[in-house]
């Protein structure tokens, strides 16, 4: 097994990621190798700057860097030696098995449509986000912001795809998905989200339990949460903030605690032919680690041959 790293990413590349690749590395087994794709004379200074061997490492060398405000189509195209093109023609042609990036997301989730491209059936592949539950556990929040505006046969198939992620990553036994709403009855809500529950009340690939609303989003009522991108994305950046206010105000609360992103590592972007996984643009080395570990997770646990399976 070959992880590719993007060693450029982020707001404090290369340092963080190449210092996140190195407490990763530490989690590896025989048999499976970490590759960094970047800047290899950095990467190398910095590794023996910290005592550690780039013997542990495979490296791509790369010479160019998408930055976290270009365009992310007109930079795949016009950067094809960045680190993120790279690594997904490294994707593309086996060379790793799952790539992962604290990069510029769009550009992530343009490369991985260009390059490994959507599993067949999948209409529109999705981000999803961790949701640390108040009691235990954790839930699944599907899509992120890859969708600002969807069809209901979209979230229909979110619903697939963060039930499987849900099952097979964090081993949640038929995951309980419900579809964001402003009320809990089937009457209620947007053109959107009625015609979703129509879909998503007779389908027979997941565990519907029907509408459910913001105030359940971190309770045990549902373990895979569905919704728009644009709702998504509103969802997560206000849970984000959970953890910065309580620092703020001096509070020390293991709940809060939960919302440091750091732990979940990043994002994966589902309904693709390959893992692929986008880390927080602020990433420091923990959360490149713990990237790095939920790619892994995801090829150990063929995810992607699961989703194709369901999508036959």
């Amino acid at each position: 097994m070959k992880i590719g790293l993007d060693i450029m990413g982020g707001d404090f590349a290369p340092k963080a990621t190449v210092l996140g690749a190195i407490a990763a590395c530490n989690s590896f087994s025989a048999g499976q190798r970490l590759v960094l794709v970047g800047d290899k004379e950095q990467a190398i200074n910095l590794l023996r700057e910290n005592n550690f061997s780039p013997d542990h490492f495979d490296f791509v060398h790369t010479t160019e860097v998408i930055g976290m405000g270009e365009h992310p189509t007109k930079a795949i195209v016009q950067k094809p030696d960045s680190s993120i093109s790279v690594g997904f023609k490294l994707l593309k042609e086996g060379g790793i098995d799952a790539f992962c990036s604290a990069g510029n997301s769009g550009a992530m989730l343009v490369g991985a449509m260009f390059s490994v491209k959507a599993i067949t059936g999948v209409l529109r592949p999705a981000i999803t986000s961790v949701m640390p539950k108040l009691t235990k556990g954790l839930g699944i929040l599907v899509d992120v912001g890859a969708n600002a505006d969807c069809k209901p046969e979209y979230l229909l198939q979110f619903g697939v795809l963060g039930s499987l992620f849900a099952q097979y990553v964090y081993n949640i036994e038929n995951p309980k998905v419900g579809l964001i709403n402003i009320g809990e009855e089937e009457e209620k809500g947007n053109i959107l989200s009625l015609a979703a529950h129509e879909l998503m009340k007779k389908t027979t690939l997941f565990n519907f339990i029907g509408n459910v609303e913001g105030r359940d989003t971190f309770s045990e009522t549902a373990d895979v949460i569905v919704c728009d991108g644009f709702t998504g994305n509103i969802i997560l950046k206000f849970a984000e903030s959970f953890y910065a206010v309580s620092r703020q105000k001096g509070m020390k609360d293991e709940f809060f605690d939960k919302f440091n992103y750091e732990q979940y590592g990043g994002s994966p972007i589902l309904g693709v032919n390959a893992p692929v996984v986008v880390g927080h643009g602020i990433s420091t080395p923990e959360a490149i680690k713990n990237m790095v570990l939920l790619s892994k997770n995801m090829v150990e646990s063929s995810l992607v041959d699961k989703i194709k399976l369901a999508f036959q």
